[in-house]
């Protein structure tokens, strides 16, 4: 298609050949000229409940008729916000949690850091600034979430990122353990993906996240468990730290809470931070967006909720993972395809040296699954929940035929 106006997100600006999709139902998506094609990343590691349900386009419609928008603001809120901040505080994974509502996973990352900071300096600790991260990672792309993010492309042509955000290699406990006997008393947080997700599905080593735990009450640190991605059922459990066995302090989640049909994010917030919050004199929160409790974003993901408890889409991923897992590794031979890392119904497929992540990607489309390259030598699954055993094994056949092109 010609170039538009449409300036595309991590893409190259001058770029003009794109896939125009009109139409998804269930796990399929369809372009223009009305070919199907089975999305293998939930668009973009969202999509949990699939696409097109009347029941969420019903529940969108009915809310933005009776009261579309509204700020929350000092005195004002809506029903439909009070109830998902409740049935999210039901399902947290710590006990009296209270929700504070964003618009993304970015938005989520910039709040968690601004109160873990927030926190320390109320609770008479205000050098407490530093935050730490990990390379690999995503965390968003404000700039706080840029800084903490452990992919150099992200930090290209922007100049100056944000001071006290710093990054140590992923699942090396001694590094960080360094890190912390160096600057421990200044540490306000640690934030971890469950999961690393968009650098490829990295699942942590066994006993890494508890360790992180440990190193955090042993200083005094708050932890963030980033659920953009693993939230609301991805692993099989309700929080991607429930699957670890991991409490965090913060919780961030977004994609998956409202299956993509609303944009909504936000940070699920502990008694250890809420209790510093709410008891300090004359404070008042000064942090928020135009869209944080957005009514209808909220009543997309009152619905969403019902759908993946109803359908049992919990215990559905685990067999789309045990089905889509099995299938992968019979691809494995150790030169083309290297290895299959997996977490949950989310997989990073490792590919060997000769094979380009791109071009595979390319040749599934041509056989009608659309799958993510990353960084040339991945291709990511994080298939809708409620994917059929059919097209499970479609997107197995299309990963197997497109690398057989490709090498």
């Amino acid at each position: 298609m010609p170039r538009t106006a449409f300036l595309h997100p991590t893409t190259p600006p001058a770029e003009s050949d794109f896939l125009n999709l009109v139409e998804g139902r269930g796990a399929l998506v369809f372009d223009d000229s009305g070919r199907d094609y089975v999305d293998a990343l939930a668009s973009l590691w969202y999509c949990n409940i699939g696409h097109g349900r009347d029941e969420m386009a019903d529940a969108i419609a009915a809310q933005a008729r009776r009261l579309a928008g509204f700020h929350t603001f000092e005195r004002y809120t809506n029903p439909p916000a009070e109830a998902i901040c409740e049935r999210i505080a039901e399902l947290a994974p710590f006990p009296g949690a209270r929700v504070f509502l964003t618009c993304s996973g970015s938005e989520a990352v910039e709040t968690a850091v601004k109160l873990a900071r927030i926190t320390h300096s109320l609770a008479g600790d205000p050098d407490r600034t530093i935050v730490v991260s990990r390379e690999p990672s995503y965390h968003g792309v404000t700039f706080a979430g840029t800084t903490l993010t452990g992919l150099p492309a992200f930090h290209e042509h922007i100049g100056p990122l944000v001071p006290d955000l710093v990054r140590v290699p992923k699942d090396d406990v001694e590094a960080l353990g360094a890190l912390f006997e160096q600057q421990g008393d200044r540490i306000a947080a640690v934030i971890a993906e469950p999961v690393v997700g968009a650098p490829g599905v990295y699942p942590p080593e066994p006993g890494y996240l508890e360790a992180v735990r440990a190193l955090c009450d042993e200083h005094g640190a708050l932890l963030i468990l980033d659920e953009v991605i693993c939230a609301f059922g991805r692993l099989g459990t309700w929080w991607g730290g429930q699957h670890y066995g991991v409490v965090a302090d913060l919780c961030t989640f977004a994609k998956g809470v409202t299956s993509g049909y609303q944009p909504l994010g936000g940070v699920v917030v502990s008694r250890r931070v809420l209790d510093v919050l709410e008891s300090a004199p004359g404070f008042s929160l000064k942090h928020g967006h135009t869209y944080s409790g957005h009514p209808t974003a909220c009543a997309a993901a009152l619905t969403n909720l019902d759908i993946i408890e109803r359908e049992g889409l919990l215990d559905r991923s685990l067999h789309v993972a045990k089905r889509l897992g099995d299938g992968l590794d019979t691809l494995v031979d150790g030169e083309r395809i290297l290895e299959i890392r997996a977490a949950g119904a989310m997989f990073g497929v490792g590919l060997g040296v000769h094979v380009d992540a791109v071009d595979v990607r390319e040749a599934m489309i041509e056989r009608g699954v659309i799958a993510r390259p990353i960084g040339g030598v991945t291709v990511a699954f994080c298939p809708p929940l409620i994917i059929t055993d059919e097209q499970i094994d479609r997107c197995v056949d299309a990963l197997g035929g497109a690398v057989e092109a490709v090498a």
